[in-house]
């Protein structure tokens, strides 16, 4: 059976609007803080069909745009250490199937960091629709995942001297994704 669409998304194709738009993440800082940083979503499209079986999403992000805040650090992620933008800058997402539970969704796809492709699931809202002041339908969403960087071969850290390591493992993504439906 056919799941429906959220009340209010219409059918068509909606690309992603980089100027609204923005990928971020948080990752544990030497076992007592966070780091918070951004990342640019480039470029990417979601496509609604009659219903949530037919409808796709694909998304790109700029791994050279990242901005912790300090530059020195945002060099360092942009190394061969951790994202090696100067190689592989581009990051990217191509939904494989989007379920709901009532209001939540489930978008799940493949995540490509570094040329390491692995299986994630976007814990995902939809926020809504509305025509901007120059006539344009948008349409608005929140996701949310958590990730190993270990699996997409970012290994690097540093042993801290009261034990643990410097960056943790775990990366949570959060993406606040303002769309246009095009035609």
């Amino acid at each position: 059976m056919a799941t429906p669409l959220p009340a209010g998304l219409s059918t068509g194709t909606y690309a992603i609007d980089a100027s609204h738009s923005q990928a971020a993440f948080t990752v544990r800082h030497a076992g007592i803080s966070k780091v918070r940083g951004t990342l640019a979503i480039t470029d990417g499209s979601i496509t609604v069909g009659e219903d949530l079986e037919s409808t796709s999403v694909t998304a790109q992000l700029d791994a050279a745009s990242v901005s912790t805040g300090d530059e020195n650090r945002d060099n360092h992620l942009r190394s061969a250490d951790f994202w090696d933008a100067e190689n592989r800058s581009t990051w990217s997402f191509s939904s494989t199937s989007i379920t709901n539970d009532g209001d939540d969704y489930v978008v799940a796809g493949d995540l490509t960091i570094n040329g390491v492709t692995k299986p994630v699931e976007l814990a995902t809202e939809f926020a809504g629709t509305a025509t901007d002041p120059f006539g344009n339908p948008r349409a608005g969403f929140e996701a949310t995942t958590q990730i190993s960087r270990k699996e997409f071969g970012i290994t690097w850290n540093a042993a801290l001297e009261t034990g643990g390591v410097l960056v943790g493992d775990k990366v949570t993504i959060t993406l606040d994704v303002s769309t246009i439906k095009q035609g």
